[in-house]
């Protein structure tokens, strides 16, 4: 049965998620990659956030391809890369968009 807006939350969902300008990519499949980062890059938008940080891991790295497909499909990203060492190195990959014009 669907959670509707004014019941009670089911226990251990929290009520609300902190948006911010990073997104953690671990416990996601490949596959998702695309509809999970839609998601969070047009959020971040709405916010007025230009700089993000994903966090897809080391490991194989199919995430972090899917990430960086995904990323050159998009006409609103200016630039993206890996992070540098402090931020999570070849584990993350920095975005930076492209800023709205007025």
């Amino acid at each position: 049965m669907p959670h509707r807006r004014n019941d009670p939350v089911p226990e251990g969902i929290p009520d609300r998620v902190p948006v911010t300008d990073e997104l953690d990519l671990h416990g996601f499949f490949p596959e998702q990659v695309p509809e999970i980062l839609e998601a969070f890059m047009d959020h971040a938008k709405s916010l007025g956030l230009s700089r993000l940080r994903v966090v897809h891991g080391k490991g194989k790295s199919r995430l972090k391809y899917e990430v960086h497909r995904f990323l050159k499909s998009r006409t609103d990203v200016e630039d993206y890369c890996d992070a540098p060492p402090e931020s999570g190195g070849w584990g993350a990959t920095l975005i930076l968009l492209k800023k709205r014009k007025i």
